[in-house]
Order: C-alpha cells, then sequence, then structure tokens
C-alpha cells in the first residue's frame, strides 16, 4: 500500500544476492583466518625483526589477507549492484575508492597492536586494562578524524541553510557545517550522514540526495535527521558504548592468547584476528540494536521540529526507489545487518507521530 508492489518485489529479488553474499564473504573470512592462525606461527619462527616486530608484520599480513579475501564478494556485490543499475562506477576505480579511509583504519589497528603488544609484554595478563583504554582512546581518534578523510564542499542551498540555522536552536545546538559529497558520478543511491564529534561535527549530503526523486520538504527531514544525532550526542554515546565493550573484549583476547604464551608473542596476533572477527560478528545484534535505537531517535526529533510526517513518509519511499532497499527485511538481516529501522517501520513511525499529535 506505501511503496507499491512491483517495488517491493524488485527490492526483494535484489536483495537476496547481498544476503547470501555476505554469509559466504562471513564464512570465508573465519576459514582464511582459522587457517592462518593454524599456519601463522611459521612466519613467527622465520622473522629476525624481534617479537614486537615480528607481531606487527604478522598483523599487516592478516590484515591484507583479510581485504584480499573480502575483495572478490566486493567485487560481486559491485556487479550486481551494476546489474540493478544502482552504480555506474567502473571496477578498477571502485577498488580503489575511499583508500585514505581504509589507510586510517589499517593505521589505527596497526597502532592498536604495536601499543598492546608492548604492554602485554610489560604487565603480563593484566595488559587488558590499559589496552582496552587504548583500543577506546584509538577509536574515538578515528571518530574525530573521519571527517578530514572525506573530500566535501560546503552545502551552497540558501533555503536548507535557513532551515538548518532554524532545526539547530530547536534542537539546542549551533555552528554544525552542511557539507555534500558528490557521489552521482557513481551512482543514483541517495544518502546523508552525520559525523564527527566536537570540532569536527558535520553533516553531509549525497549530491544525489538534493535532486529529484527527493523534494525539499524530505530534504528538510533528512537535515533534522543529522542535526538530531549531534543534538543528542549519538556519536559521543557511540564511543561510550564501544568503550564499556571494549573492556570484556580485551579480556577475552587476554583469555584466549594464553594458548600462543599471551599477546606479547607474535604467535599470537594471528589468534587475535581471528578472535576480533568472531566477537564483531557475535556483538552485532547487540550493536545494530543500539544504532536502531540511535536512528529511530533521530527519525522522531526530526518530525517533532519538522512537524511533516508526510515528508518522511516520501522519504522512505524514495530510499526505497534509489537503493532498493527491503521495507520489511527478514529478521535475521535486522539482526545482523540493520543499523537503521526497517524502511516499513520508519513509515509505521510518521504515521503514529501524525496520529498523535492530529
Amino acid at each position: 500500500d506505501v511503496f507499491g508492489g512491483e517495488l517491493v518485489a524488485r527490492a526483494e529479488r535484489y536483495r537476496r544476492f547481498p544476503y547470501a553474499d555476505w554469509v559466504l564473504s562471513q564464512a570465508a573470512l573465519l576459514a582464511t583466518l582459522w587457517l592462518y592462525v593454524r599456519r601463522g606461527a611459521a612466519f613467527a619462527r622465520e622473522s629476525s625483526a624481534g617479537p614486537i616486530g615480528t607481531g606487527m608484520l604478522l598483523g599487516m599480513l592478516g590484515l591484507g589477507i583479510v581485504w584480499l579475501v573480502q575483495l572478490p564478494f566486493g567485487l560481486a556485490a559491485h556487479w550486481w549492484d551494476r546489474r540493478y543499475e544502482l552504480s555506474e562506477q567502473g571496477y578498477l576505480a571502485w577498488v580503489f575508492d575511499d583508500w585514505a579511509v581504509l589507510a586510517a583504519e589499517f593505521f589505527s589497528i596497526s597502532v592498536a597492536l604495536l601499543v598492546v603488544m608492548a604492554f602485554a609484554r610489560r604487565f603480563g595478563d593484566h595488559w587488558w586494562l590499559p589496552g582496552a583504554a587504548v583500543f577506546a582512546l584509538i577509536a574515538t581518534l578515528f571518530t574525530f578524524a573521519a571527517p578530514y578523510l572525506y573530500v566535501t564542499d560546503p552545502l551552497e542551498d540558501a533555503s536548507l541553510l535557513a532551515s538548518a540555522a532554524e532545526y539547530e536552536r530547536e534542537l539546542g545546538v549551533s555552528g554544525i557545517p552542511i557539507h555534500v559529497e558528490v557521489v552521482s558520478d557513481a551512482t543514483d543511491r541517495a544518502n546523508a550522514y552525520a559525523f564527527g564529534m566536537g570540532p569536527s561535527r558535520r553533516v553531509v549530503f549525497w549530491d544525489t540526495m538534493l535532486r529529484d526523486p527527493f523534494d525539499p520538504g524530505e530534504q528538510r527531514v533528512v537535515l533534522a535527521h543529522e542535526l538530531a544525532h549531534h543534538s543528542q550526542e549519538h556519536l559521543p554515546k557511540g564511543m561510550a558504548w564501544f568503550t564499556l565493550v571494549a573492556l570484556p573484549g580485551a579480556w577475552v583476547l587476554m583469555r584466549v592468547t594464553r594458548r600462543r604464551g599471551g599477546l606479547g608473542q607474535p604467535e599470537a596476533v594471528p589468534l587475535v584476528l581471528l578472535t576480533v572477527v568472531v566477537l564483531q560478528l557475535l556483538l552485532a545484534p547487540v550493536g545494530n540494536a543500539i544504532s536502531r535505537r540511535m536512528e529511530a531517535e533521530a527519525d522522531w526529533k526530526a518530525l517533532e521540529v519538522t512537524r511533516d510526517p508526510e515528508s518522511l513518509e516520501r522519504l522512505m519511499t524514495g530510499f526505497a526507489e534509489t537503493s532498493l532497499g527491503d521495507p520489511s527485511p527478514p529478521a535475521w538481516v535486522e539482526v545482523f545487518l540493520g543499523t537503521h529501522p526497517p524502511l516499513g517501520d520508519r513509515v509505521a513511525m510518521a504515521r503514529a507521530w501524525a496520529e498523535r499529535n492530529r
């Protein structure tokens, strides 16, 4: 009734392949890292770089293996997007896209490994306490620096900028830059996001969000939604949740790596990578539930300041049209992959708000 039977059927057909692709990619990743755990110790014995240097080499090799294992599945997903005309980007351009972000992630993980190995050699099994603090600090620094890793331009739409000033007053925030990222040369998908903390806070629109089929009302809803993320301090709260998880996560790493002599030994590094991937999969339902709660709160705040539930409902239909989003995905998909409430739930929220405020 909302999205149209033909669009829903097309979205469901499109989504089947990415779901299967994700499951296969995770299985391949776990199998590859398990083999690396079994064979990686041989590299450590052949190295003359010292314990920490060898551990760093094993860590960088493992990260490279992870990237290579994921690459064919990413290429398959990109091929599927091109088949459904969701992307016009070439395969080579896709491979080398966002290298700055990838390099920053690689560097952050390598530094974290270097520091915690040094802690493990100095404090033994007690390294996990300061190690968890290091994990949280590096994640916070990455969140702060992320806006500087993307090429964006200031928004020039006077009407949207005026709305931004109005919404900032209502939401109790100020001075948040609104930027635009050009993606229309590669895709018709639409998106916007809030990121950064403190002086690096900003809201970014994809340029595809600022054209048809999205009208000014829908664009204002998106703007209010992203500003609400900042007004509700969702990114700092996300870092707080990460810190809470980092403590038991570091303890688990300490316990698991005992079988390889502790994290101070380079032979333990492949086991660390496998354990981190397993923990990410196990904790994904919790992280996604928190994310969906924050996204729902941002939707509600956007309704409160725009008072335009019809635009929010049209916006969800526009997302379904431009990105082939499934309005009601399978339950397991929502648990393991759902960072946002399903499109159908967001429409239901708009209607519930309208009914409450009628």
